[in-house]
């Protein structure tokens, strides 16, 4: 457990939460929580309280970070006409660890290495707490909707059903 506490990407999440003033602590899962339903177990929470981060690549070859609920998929094509672009491209491993500093699995939607556009799904706000991954599969923090929005730079949208 005190490994992952001092991953070098779990320290980076840690440290930004404290600089915005977030009260949550980052915590260890014995369990991975590498997907959202392995989370939400691992936690005793509802999925839909699980804020997942999913990468894409837009079509000019920038990042996209969705900030999902557990609850449900990304409509790639609703994402898409939202954002008024063709499609939303796969991330691959490499482009997700070298614009974000995360591995999939991992993903937190704070500290990313490069800047992103960044959308957060309305849904999250259906919870007073929500959890994301803090940089490491097994760790994950607590915080809320208008935490992530003003942490991330987030523009609300609905981004599935």
């Amino acid at each position: 457990m005190e490994q992952v506490r001092q991953n070098p990407s779990v320290q980076r999440v840690q440290s930004i939460l404290r600089d915005l003033g977030n009260a949550g602590e980052v915590t260890v899962l014995s369990d991975s929580a590498r997907t959202a339903q392995e989370a939400a177990d691992a936690l005793g929470i509802e999925i839909g309280q699980v804020a997942s981060s999913i990468v894409f690549k837009l079509p000019d070859g920038s990042p996209l970070l969705v900030i999902t609920s557990g609850r449900h998929r990304v409509d790639t094509a609703l994402v898409a006409q939202q954002l008024q672009v063709e499609k939303l491209h796969r991330a691959d491993a490499d482009f997700v660890k070298n614009t974000s500093g995360f591995s999939i699995g991992g993903v937190s939607p704070l500290g990313w290495l490069q800047p992103a556009k960044v959308i957060i799904d309305e849904a999250l706000n259906d919870y007073e707490i929500v959890w994301a991954a803090a940089g490491h599969p097994h760790a994950v923090f607590p915080t809320n909707f208008n935490e992530l929005i003003s942490a991330s730079g987030a523009q609300p949208m609905i981004v599935g059903d």
